[in-house]
């Protein structure tokens, strides 16, 4: 019978990673019961073992993508460790009855972190690269595209679900002149966007989306409905519908996934970065939709998430002597695999970042994309 040793050395053969090689894909292990905790424990055993130190890799992002190219995340799964995560997201409804923990949870753990980490408008989703190359530049330029496809005008009243530090509102009310209400369940970010947007007419609250009432002439929602659950989709669009004007832009900017499976995502996400977090299927955002709403554009710049997080990634890297004293040794490989993984993901084209447009009771003549 084959060790644990030899059968994991011949499945990363087949991804054409080598253990002690020197190319970016390749590893070196420093503990030996890696092979059987992988084995055993499939992604959330790969992130742990990372985070414990049992492994490095030349070059992560590059490793994670070979493993991901040759669905050896597919072949290797630690069913047990799946199956709370399964109940989970089959039995229980834990988006709708902890909206309030993602917040504590990530959101929350230090904005000096994201300060480091993000751009100057700590603009924490997908950039947009098209004409961009810098950070600064990308992100600026995705805030824009966003107030473009909304048609903004001055006076206007904007919505945004999930402000986070209210980057994006500001950035409205400067350059188009609109009134926005920001909403949140991060005190952290609440506490800097109300700083931040002090003097221009928005609002920041601390509050489920659920619980909004007032009418808008646009709403945007960013990076926020992968914490919405898809058996809580209908009730998002239905409350989205609600708080739209008749004659409305809603602009919902979201990662999403390839498959229209409802079983939970990653293991080690969901227990490290993103509890209870989960990605929409274009499936399941049509379903929840279509009864809500005209879809006038979907438009898919998933690629450009990869460059947003390998972005991030150096900013971290740069920023750690000033933040390690604060953070400790195992966030610090936890926030390297996070990032760098994601960025794997991204570029193995398995994960998307869709912004896709929606109206009450479509735009007369058609919808033209402002790109």
């Amino acid at each position: 019978m084959a060790t644990a040793k030899e059968v994991v050395t011949k499945l990363l053969e087949e991804a054409d990673i080598k253990v002690g090689g020197s190319r970016p894909q390749d590893i070196q292990i420093h503990d030996e019961r890696l092979c059987s905790r992988v084995l055993s424990g499939g992604s959330l055993a790969l992130g742990e073992s990372y985070m414990d130190g049992w492994y490095d890799a030349n070059s992560l992002d590059e490793f994670i993508l070979k493993i991901l190219e040759a669905k050896l995340d597919v072949k290797v799964k630690g069913r047990k460790n799946l199956i709370m995560p399964y109940l989970k997201a089959k039995l229980l409804n834990r988006q709708k009855t902890h909206a309030h923990h993602i917040g504590r949870w990530h959101y929350d753990i230090g904005n000096d972190l994201y300060s480091e980490m993000l751009d100057k408008n700590m603009q924490y989703s997908c950039a947009y690269w098209k004409n961009a190359k810098t950070l600064e530049k990308a992100q600026e330029d995705k805030m824009n595209l966003i107030c473009r496809k909304l048609q903004l005008k001055e006076g206007e009243t904007l919505l945004d679900i999930g402000c986070g530090w209210g980057g994006l509102l500001k950035y409205a009310a400067q350059k188009y002149g609109i009134k926005g209400l920001g909403i949140t369940v991060s005190k952290e970010q609440a506490a800097y966007a109300k700083k931040s947007c002090e003097g221009l007419p928005i609002e920041i609250r601390i509050e489920d989306y659920r619980k909004v009432s007032e009418k808008f002439d646009k709403i945007v929602s960013v990076g926020m409905i992968e914490h919405v659950g898809y058996k809580n989709y209908k009730e998002y669009m239905k409350v989205v519908n609600r708080c739209l004007k008749d004659d409305g832009i809603f602009l919902l900017h979201t990662i999403g996934s390839n498959s229209t499976s409802k079983n939970p995502g990653d293991p080690w996400t969901d227990k490290y970065i993103f509890p209870d977090g989960k990605l929409p299927s274009a499936a399941q955002l049509s379903s929840a939709s279509e009864i809500y709403f005209v879809m006038e554009d979907w438009h898919n710049f998933g690629a450009y998430y990869d460059k947003t997080l390998m972005a991030w990634h150096e900013n971290f890297i740069n920023a750690w002597p000033k933040l390690k004293d604060k953070y400790s040794e195992r966030f610090y490989r936890m926030w390297n695999y996070y990032l760098l993984s994601c960025a794997a993901g991204f570029r193995s084209r398995q994960i998307q970042l869709w912004q896709i447009v929606y109206t009450k009771k479509g735009i007369p003549g058609g919808y033209e994309r402002k790109d």
